[in-house]
């Protein structure tokens, strides 16, 4: 059986797709090709999972709002002028369906439908329904508000949304991915999300993405250039990439290493200039003060490629970036990136900072248009048939390394439980 032109194994309930015994992990390949794995991914994976909204930087003052996409459903995410409690919406009007929220971001006191020009405030309310009196006396303008998603909480200012109404509470939920959020949260004090978004597709499965992002030792032989490129800037590369791949429960995983290279938050190098040294010292003696040697030290010289489950991740490194994904088919994925910064980060750090984010991270950066490459090439490689699984036993016989597997193997995990699950919600 080759994966193009056969069914996989198991493939009504998920089951037989992944595959653990001693010292071997092997994830079948259909996992990556089959447009009925995707449709039940929708149903399993993300209508049964907390998916990141936004950050509430993004939504500061009353009236504040963002739409996009979440989970593959239009959403928009809203500070209330009445309340101040930020509220994320379905992007449809409760009269015909029409898409409310027309414009990616702005202020607004009141959404008007263009279609028919009904009208709701920012907790939801329907308050304007043009020829109110062709209705009579029993519309229920209570009953016809925007309907919220029915769970949303925030976590250090990252906003998450569920369609499952049972689902654990965030805290529960994120687990051990807590840590790492804090550790981000703690060094960039008040954060903002920076204007401006990266987007761009991938034609390859989001899994692959997955992979890539707490994949801790493909950076050597595919971003070959950009370490050369740091090395004539004067970067000292030789202590290596010492670090591990933790598990952290719930399918979210992280790569936590030794940072080779310069930090805004909190670690000079030459290539940030003298007037910025500073400036850093400035910070490093703060995060020393508020939460001591050990915990600033790690703020300051290591970096975080932290995923959470199923579709975020942070990366915690030379800057500190959002990057959601979102399947198309099978076969593609659409990528969303944000940068998170301290609010009130001097002018030469937050240019380095976005010169970071782009240089290494944008999509026409030193390692984006690489990974893209390599994603797409694991894509097409799929397609030749001939081989059915693909093999994720790397650390399984000694203890976890940042260039390990083991990290991948709790996403594999977690995505098999959803999958062979009736309902998805794995309890």
């Amino acid at each position: 059986m080759t994966v193009t032109d056969s069914a996989p194994p198991g493939l009504g309930t998920g089951g037989g797709l992944v595959e653990e015994e001693a010292h071997r992990f092997r994830v079948h390949r259909s996992t990556m090709t089959s447009p009925e794995i995707h449709a039940l991914e929708l149903k399993r994976v993300f209508a049964h999972s907390w998916l990141y909204v936004g950050h509430e930087s993004e939504v500061r003052n009353p009236g504040d709002y963002v739409r996009r996409p979440v989970g593959g459903r239009p959403v928009f995410m809203v500070r209330s002028v009445k309340s101040g409690v930020v509220r994320v919406f379905h992007n449809t009007c409760t009269h015909r369906g029409a898409v409310v929220c027309r414009k990616d971001a702005g202020n607004a006191k009141v959404f008007q439908c263009f279609y028919h020009a009904w009208s709701f405030d920012t907790e939801g309310r329907l308050v304007g329904v043009p020829g109110r009196e062709a209705y009579g006396e029993e519309l229920d303008l209570d009953a016809l508000g925007l309907r919220p998603v029915v769970r949303t909480a925030s976590y250090r200012g990252f906003v998450f949304a569920s369609f499952d109404p049972d689902i654990v509470e965030l805290d529960d939920y994120l687990a051990g991915a807590k840590e790492y959020l804090d550790l981000a949260a703690d060094g960039l004090g008040d954060a903002e999300i920076i204007s401006g978004t990266n987007q761009y597709a991938i034609d390859a499965n989001w899994k692959l993405l997955v992979e890539n992002s707490i994949d801790g030792y493909h950076a050597a032989p595919t971003h070959d250039t950009y370490f050369k490129y740091l090395v004539a800037l004067g970067t000292d590369l030789r202590s290596g990439v010492d670090g591990i791949g933790r598990s952290l429960g719930n399918g979210h995983a992280v790569i936590d290493y030794h940072a080779p290279w310069g930090r805004p938050v909190a670690k000079w190098e030459p290539m940030f200039g003298d007037a910025a040294r500073e400036e850093i010292d400035r910070i490093r003696a703060e995060l020393v003060e508020t939460y001591g040697e050990e915990r600033a030290m790690r703020m300051a010289e290591t970096n975080r490629n932290l995923f959470i489950y199923p579709n975020l991740i942070i990366n915690d490194i030379m800057a500190v970036t959002v990057r959601t994904f979102m399947p198309r088919s099978a076969s593609s994925m659409e990528v969303t990136a944000w940068e998170l910064a301290p609010r009130d980060e001097m002018p030469q750090l937050r240019q380095r900072r976005l010169d970071s984010f782009l240089t290494f991270l944008g999509p026409g950066g030193f390692a984006t248009p690489d990974d893209i490459e390599a994603l797409e090439s694991c894509q097409q490689g799929f397609r030749s048939g001939g081989v059915e699984w693909s093999d994720i036993s790397r650390g399984m016989a000694r203890e976890p390394r940042a260039d390990d597997e083991e990290q991948m193997r709790s996403f594999w995990r977690r995505w098999n439980t959803q999958m062979t699950s009736s309902d998805g919600a794995g309890r």
